[in-house]
């Protein structure tokens, strides 16, 4: 008997699907508001969110960043099941971060040189590489609660799942907050915030998710 068949047969046999789908709902669910209560009663949100939606720039920040966090959660769904397709989930990725590319692009065609550094610096880069972190954890504990309950193939692969996950989660929680709107800053520092939760995702799943 071939490997995925085995996977399969011990997933339907002890019915680990229905409590895997059960436990990942209720894990995004309490780490969402667990996140963003976080949030709201510690730095609040932005105090001029109603008109700063009126910028295209600060619209793009809370598009994308919820985009990834969508995408990135629907990725770990399916990477803690046994057989299931995780090629097109990934490839997905490659939307938002295309859309940052392109907004980046368009940023530096139309600002002047010595005002590239601000913007890219802004005013929150060291609190943001502190937030976001902070604001994973709560997704990022449900998520490998949640997939510990199911069969991932790659331990690692799932961990970095569920750490980039919880990741964009946070990033698209504190982007309510953050004041710093230039798409050189969330390129550089939410992603750099995303990929530390993506490699402890990764290490810490090599040991933790193994079944």
């Amino acid at each position: 008997m071939k490997t995925d068949d085995l996977i399969t047969l011990m997933t339907h046999d002890a019915p680990v699907g229905m409590r895997y789908g059960r436990a990942l709902t209720l894990a995004l669910g309490a780490g969402i508001v667990v996140s963003t209560v976080l949030l709201v009663v510690t730095v609040g949100l932005r105090h001029n969110m109603v008109s700063v939606f009126e910028t295209t720039r600060v619209l793009f920040k809370i598009v994308v960043t919820l985009m990834l966090a969508v995408l990135a959660a629907r990725l770990a769904m399916r990477i803690g099941r046994p057989g299931a397709v995780t090629r097109f989930p990934a490839l997905l990725l490659g939307v938002p971060l295309v859309m940052v590319a392109t907004a980046v692009v368009t940023e530096l065609s139309v600002l002047p040189d010595n005002a590239w550094r601000a913007n890219l610096v802004g005013q929150n880069a060291l609190f943001c590489l502190f937030f976001v972190p902070v604001l994973s954890l709560a997704p990022f504990a449900g998520l490998f609660w949640a997939l510990k309950k199911g069969a991932p193939r790659n331990p690692a692969a799932a961990g970095a799942a569920a750490g980039l996950a919880a990741g964009a989660i946070a990033a698209a929680i504190y982007a309510w907050h953050c004041p710093d709107d230039s798409p050189l800053f969330l390129a550089t520092w939410y992603t750099i915030a995303i990929a530390g939760v993506t490699s402890v995702g990764a290490l810490l799943g090599r040991r933790w998710l193994r079944w």
